[in-house]
């Protein structure tokens, strides 16, 4: 279950990259950088940061192989992708919820603290698209007003408080990765956001 987690939120991720690039018209080869940092960015930190080397796309070729599908995926469809501004806040969207499932889970198997765990989670989710704003010469979406870690924080608590309910593994997952999804929609839907600091003039 948390493999296949994973390689759904890899392709979701590169395919966020991937038309992320398209729209600041890059080349081929830029667009697919663009789509294997923002899927693997995350993860990488986490492994470097837990001692989990090599990291975990080194060590299976279906995540390289999940990065160029949904690379392929956007140039295919790419015409239709970016007139839906909705495609680019799915992928974006389902990876968040994913990938910050898989960094609370890999903080666990390493017996690291539960608040531990829910700040590698979020590390996982934010970082790779922190990296693809930042190569795209764009302010990156956790640095601005719009709520986005916090959602990931939340995500950790659910799974915690869940987990201690005794519920069963999978549904822990699913409705962990359900609530980060649907309050990250929401929250764009009716423009929830916390407050800007502004100098004073």
């Amino acid at each position: 279950m948390v493999t296949l987690l994973d390689l759904i939120g890899t392709f979701a991720f590169a395919m966020s990259g991937a038309l992320t690039a398209m729209n600041k018209k890059l080349d081929p080869f830029g667009i697919l950088i663009i789509a294997f940092v923002t899927s693997i960015g995350g993860g990488t930190i986490r492994d470097i940061m837990i001692g989990r080397t090599p990291v975990g796309w080194m060590r299976d070729l279906n995540y390289l192989y999940a990065i160029n599908l949904g690379y392929v995926m956007a140039l295919i469809f790419k015409q239709k992708l970016l007139r839906l501004r909705i495609s680019l806040l799915l992928t974006d969207t389902i990876g968040l919820g994913v990938f910050t499932l898989i960094g609370i889970q890999k903080g666990l198997d390493y017996g690291i603290h539960p608040f531990i765990c829910v700040a590698l989670g979020t590390i996982t989710a934010c970082f790779g698209g922190i990296l693809r704003d930042v190569l795209c010469a764009e302010i990156p979406v956790v640095f601005r007003k719009e709520i986005y870690a916090t959602i990931c924080i939340l995500g950790g608590i659910v799974f915690f408080v869940l987990q201690s309910m005794a519920f069963n593994e999978n549904v822990v997952y699913l409705a962990t990765s359900l609530v980060i999804i649907v309050i990250r929609l929401l929250a764009v839907k009716f423009d929830w956001s916390f407050p800007t600091f502004e100098p004073k003039s």
